[in-house]
């Protein structure tokens, strides 16, 4: 994978620092996915992938996972050309929002094993 590493991310420990300061609604989905808790994939968090630090990725699957907060109401085209860049590395990314992590965990955990049981029968094809 192309920009796997950025060297400016992991020099600056961002992703360490991430980890140890994630929000409410990252801890819960985090409690959700490690372990191999869901389909047995192992997902990381705080991964650094190019120039980005990733919420969640299970690199087996090429499946990344967001979790937005409200500022992300304010930066949709920045994560909108991030979100197209992941796919073009051939990643097939899942958002929410804090909110719904929050008070519908049960609806995003049925979601993640959906999309998994897609991306396993049919892996992501970087778009055209």
């Amino acid at each position: 994978m192309i920009g796997q590493t950025n060297r400016k991310i992991r020099s600056g420990k961002l992703q360490r620092a991430l980890r140890n300061n994630m929000s409410g609604a990252e801890q819960s989905l985090w409690n959700v996915l490690r372990g191999r808790r869901v389909s047995g994939l192992k997902f990381r968090r705080q991964h650094p992938f190019g120039k980005y630090i990733l919420d969640f990725v299970c690199l087996e699957n090429k499946l990344v996972i967001e979790v937005d907060g409200g500022q992300h109401g304010q930066q949709a085209v920045y994560d909108e050309i991030r979100t197209q860049e992941l796919q073009v590395a051939g990643f097939c990314v899942l958002r929410f929002w804090n909110n719904e992590v929050l008070k519908e965990i049960e609806s995003v955990k049925e979601k993640i094993g959906l999309v998994v049981q897609e991306l396993q029968s049919h892996p992501p094809q970087p778009p055209p």
